[in-house]
């Protein structure tokens, strides 16, 4: 269980939605997103060993991330975001958050020491199952684009196959782990 409570957590996210501000809050600090994910590289290249690797983003709300191979962790690969809102910490196995099973086999101790880390690095772990809920937030999303596109397509006598998937609709982890 995190440090702070799910209610408080969710009240963090609300709070760092500014739809005037899609990528980066209005006082972004990159200096102090530098230095946190730095600090996150190295606690997780001291754990896990020099195999991980990592890398920034760029015209998306994530800033970076941090990602450990299948045989630097005996499970499976496992990865960890830092959100340029908030510092707003995720993580997740497989390919990324929006995998299938992507929160699950995060161990119980790995959490712990990731909610701890980000506690002291001026950071908030934000369990996967919290970004995966219903986005409701006034800031439009690559996924609110998706499907106003394949609205458009319709009403413009497209044939939109029956047999595509419609998009799905946005959740947290669109808002603050996607490119804008």
């Amino acid at each position: 269980m995190p440090v702070l409570s799910l209610d408080r957590i969710r009240t963090l996210l609300r709070e760092h939605d500014d739809p005037h501000h899609r990528e980066r809050p209005r006082d972004f600090g990159p200096e102090d997103s530098a230095h946190r994910f730095a600090r996150l590289t190295g606690a997780m290249q001291q754990r896990f060993g020099p195999s991980c690797t990592s890398g920034l983003y760029q015209d998306a709300g994530v800033y970076g991330v941090v990602s450990v191979p299948a045989a630097a962790t005996g499970r499976g690969r496992l990865w960890v975001e830092l959100s340029n809102f908030g510092g707003f910490v995720c993580a997740g196995t497989g390919a990324d958050w929006s995998a299938a099973g992507a929160a699950e086999g995060l161990d119980v101790e790995f959490v712990r020491w990731l909610d701890e880390l980000c506690t002291a690095a001026g950071c908030v772990y934000v369990p996967l199952d919290v970004l995966l809920e219903p986005y409701d937030g006034p800031t439009p999303t690559l996924a609110d684009e998706d499907r106003t596109f394949v609205e458009a397509l319709a009403a413009a006598g497209h044939d939109v196959a029956d047999d595509e998937e419609e998009p799905a609709p946005p959740v947290w982890a669109d808002r603050y782990f996607q490119w804008v």
